[in-house]
């Protein structure tokens, strides 16, 4: 008698129940609810990151340039930035320069994230050097705050 009720439980109380099943599945939608902006958020601030790079790169290569041009900017342009430092063709189209003078600069990146973020290093004619970014266009860029672009609009020192 005892073997048959045991069995008998055994049967009845084998798999999960509906309730049990559902609740399983709100955790994981409200899981996967959360996971996955938070992922395509980090793609979005992996591309900034890349602008902010090839930004610094272009600064770099301006640096040379003015270094092997008698210490003027004059005439830098992104083709000559780009045969002093190769990997700025990975930036593409992306990266432009906006001013030049003899003794200042301005370079900067599109981002290729959504938010188009535009990563930008200017050098005044004193050697002070700022590092702005937003949305909008314009030197410096206005509309901070999106993705890898902090609210400040200032992304390094």
């Amino acid at each position: 008698m005892i073997l048959k009720l045991r069995q008998r439980m055994a049967r009845d109380e084998s798999g999960f129940t509906l309730v049990e099943l559902l609740v399983v599945m709100l955790i994981l939608g409200l899981l996967a609810a959360i996971a996955i902006p938070a992922f395509f958020n980090q793609r979005n601030k992996a591309k900034d990151a890349d602008a902010k790079s090839a930004t610094r790169t272009a600064e770099t290569a301006m640096e040379t340039y003015a270094t092997d041009n008698n210490g003027a900017y004059t005439g830098a342009t992104v083709a000559k930035l780009t045969a002093i430092e190769p990997t700025l063709n990975n930036a593409g189209a992306n990266l432009t320069v906006p001013a030049v003078a003899a003794d200042s600069y301005t370079v900067q990146v599109k981002s290729n994230a959504p938010s188009g973020n535009l990563f930008q290093i200017s050098r005044t004619n004193t050697g002070t050097t700022s590092l702005r970014c937003g949305t909008g266009a314009g030197v410096p860029p206005t509309n901070p705050g999106q993705d890898g672009c902090p609210s400040s609009g200032d992304w390094g020192s």
